[in-house]
């Protein structure tokens, strides 16, 4: 089907100011990868999210992944997750042995609380992650952090979707042992389709993430005659707490951390107009009771999507009219984890989430990326408010 409004997959367009940040990297850059621009994108965003000990990786998931390495799971550990949300917020704990423990979400905010956490902890508990899904914190950050540390439980922020959300002047991705940042073609802020950030706050880790990072590259302890005797550089095993562990390759070119630099100067610009039109078209439907958004008009979202539940069973009719009718595309997310084939097959097909659940078989996302147009957004709220007269 041809829809007038897709559900894009890109966020947003380039600024020329952008464009030219990458013509510029694409001409000086030497090398092409773990080079001067890496550097200065993690010093400005760590600035930005105030954070010491930030690391440029090529994508979210890789940051996941080395946060799971950190963990050092031994045989019987698991780990908190909720199960509404993205597969890659879960699976990279498993692939290092851990197994999950699926906890619900809460029905209003949509998102993982104390509460719901609470309910999961057994004695074989040793990670939490919590995901601040739909570009909003997760109200009670904080007291979560501070159960987990009273606990010595770790946690993990999967940030990807609510980078420059903040409470009481902290940003998502600063309260836990590990916060994980995504710069996806579909995110507020996009380096090029792929691009992610690992912010740690344990100089322990920090020592070793470049290693990890970067195929276990280091220098030589040794006194050399000629730089290239024995090698250019060592290569070694990364160890923490006397443990070694695997390195592997999740640098981030040079580009696309010149252009991240750069957009960190309007993420917060872009945030906020998302804002403004979220909170516009939930006021004008405000006259429905078929529609019930999550309406935050402050810092603490992001609106990186725009998503509803259907009341009265009339979820499938609404998007039908929308999609055939209007021809505007929304979509339904995030399908259950425990439900997918993947965590069956794994012996994970089981949970007591509830709210997860009614909340995947009601809901629907909205097209909502920033590069919309003015006339698509609204022709996207006019054709909402007939639809849903007509389902009156």
């Amino acid at each position: 089907m041809n829809f007038k409004i897709p559900f894009s997959g890109r966020a947003h367009k380039y600024t020329q100011e952008e464009k030219d940040v990458i013509l510029e990297a694409v001409e000086n850059a030497v090398p092409l990868t773990q080079g001067k621009y890496q550097n200065e994108f993690q010093e400005k965003f760590g600035e930005f999210i105030g954070s010491e000990y930030c690391f440029a990786v090529n994508n979210a998931t890789a940051a996941l992944e080395m946060s799971a390495q950190l963990c050092q799971f031994k045989d019987g550990d698991e780990f908190i997750c909720p199960s509404h949300t993205f597969t890659a917020s879960a699976y990279p704990f498993i692939k290092k042995g851990a197994i999950p423990i699926w906890t619900d979400i809460d029905k209003e905010t949509r998102v993982i609380s104390l509460d719901t956490i609470k309910k999961c902890i057994t004695p074989n508990t040793k990670a939490v992650v919590v995901v601040h899904l739909y570009g909003f914190i997760i109200p009670d950050i904080k007291e979560i952090a501070n159960f987990c540390k009273e606990n010595n439980l770790l946690l993990i922020e999967d940030v990807a979707q609510a980078m420059g959300t903040q409470i009481d002047g902290e940003k998502a991705g600063t309260f836990g042992d590990f916060g994980v940042f995504s710069f996806h073609s579909h995110k507020n802020m996009t380096t090029l389709g792929e691009g992610g950030m690992l912010v740690v706050k344990d100089k322990k880790f920090a020592n070793i993430i470049p290693m990890l990072r970067h195929n276990g590259h280091c220098g030589w302890e040794i006194e050399r005659p000629n730089y290239w005797t024995p090698a250019m550089g060592n290569v070694d095993l990364p160890m923490l707490n006397d443990e070694y562990l695997m390195p592997n390759n999740y640098c981030l070119g040079e580009v696309e951390c010149a252009l991240g630099t750069k957009l960190l100067d309007r993420l917060d610009e872009i945030n906020a107009q998302k804002r403004v039109r979220a909170i516009r078209f939930i006021n004008e439907l405000e006259f429905s009771n078929i529609l019930s958004f999550h309406k935050v008009n402050t810092i603490e979202h992001n609106y990186h999507l725009l998503v509803a539940y259907v009341n009265n069973n009339k979820r499938d009719e609404f998007m039908q009219k929308m999609s055939e009718e209007k021809l505007i595309q929304c979509v339904v997310q995030y399908y259950p984890l425990n439900r997918y084939d993947f965590y069956k097959k794994l012996g994970f097909g089981k949970a007591d989430c509830p709210n997860a659940e009614d909340l995947f078989d009601n809901m629907v996302s909205f097209p909502f990326h920033h590069m919309m147009s003015d006339d698509d957004f609204e022709y996207m709220l006019k054709s909402t408010k007939e639809v849903l007269e007509e389902l009156k």
